[in-house]
């Protein structure tokens, strides 16, 4: 539950564009990597050390790139349609390599091809946020979509109920950046009209 709540403020501090999202992040990893390892789930425990690395790199992503907006907050963009077909390919291709081994080792993951896609859709919408892409909140809509009803359907109501409060910072910091990235560039490449 504490990890859980502390993966909700870090959301919300991506969403204002706060350099602590990343140790936010990072704090949660740690937490989550406790409670999988002493539940014995071992495939979290993998997804939680890979969110631990990511946090960090975003960490420092963002620690190079803050003076990019004018305010001195992190500028945020949308992906040129490269870095989209770049994000959508390893989004696929990291899901079927992940599901293929959740298939082969079993006691990784109850339902692999489902905990495959949100492992690996965590990773690129943490990718594309340290980045500042807009395209950020996308994966992590798309994640929730499957994350909601396979908590809910798995027993995990407290789970459950972290990605609808998810799904509506998602929601509210999709709009937020998407605004922002439209006020501070006229016109980008791989903005749709």
């Amino acid at each position: 539950m504490i990890g859980n709540t502390i993966g909700l403020a870090a959301l919300a501090l991506g969403w204002r564009r706060s350099i602590w999202t990343w140790p936010a992040q990072f704090l949660s990893g740690v937490i989550l990597v406790g409670a999988y390892a002493s539940a014995h789930l071992s495939g979290g425990v993998g997804k939680q050390l890979l969110v631990i690395g990511v946090a960090l790199w975003g960490w420092r992503q963002w620690q190079r790139g803050r003076q990019q907006a004018q305010d001195g907050s992190i500028a945020v963009r949308f992906a040129t349609w490269r870095e989209r077909g770049v994000l959508l390919g390893g989004t696929a291709l990291g899901t079927l390599a992940v599901g293929g081994l959740f298939v082969a080792v079993p006691e990784l993951s109850w339902n692999p091809w489902p905990d495959a896609y949100i492992f690996v859709g965590t990773l690129a919408a943490m990718v594309a946020q340290a980045r500042g892409l807009v395209e950020f909140w996308f994966a992590w809509l798309l994640v929730d979509i499957v994350g909601v009803p396979l908590a809910f359907s798995s027993g995990l109501a407290f789970s459950g109920l972290v990605y609808v409060i998810y799904l509506a910072l998602v929601l509210w910091g999709m709009r937020d950046w998407w605004l922002r990235s439209r006020a501070h560039t006229p016109a980008l490449e791989g903005a749709a009209a």
